[in-house]
């Protein structure tokens, strides 16, 4: 993946038609699927973070037309080498009265 902050940020508008300056983030993955690249707003700048695995592959979804909204705790399992698409915690509870 040779894609850096103005051709994934144009990738993000016009490939997936949404927009960059959302706040959301938005990870790519290489064809060896050894590299993600997490693309964000922070407020006075985009910013490129990268993380390449020397030995293992990141779990990705097979086709490359596939949008995934991840939380945060599923982003971190993916970072972690696990499969967010497979592990599931316990679902949030709210509550508007204590009785």
């Amino acid at each position: 993946m040779r894609k850096a902050i103005n051709g994934l940020s144009l990738l993000v508008a016009e490939h997936l038609e949404m927009d960059v300056f959302s706040g959301h983030l938005f990870a790519f993955c290489n064809r060896d699927r050894n590299i993600i690249k997490i693309l964000y707003w922070d407020n006075n700048g985009l910013c490129l973070w990268q993380k390449r695995l020397e030995r293992h592959r990141f779990t990705w979804p097979e086709s490359v037309q596939e949008v995934l909204e991840l939380t945060s705790r599923e982003l971190g399992w993916l970072l972690e080498g696990l499969d967010p698409l497979q592990i599931r915690g316990h679902p949030g509870l709210r509550y508007s009265t204590l009785y």
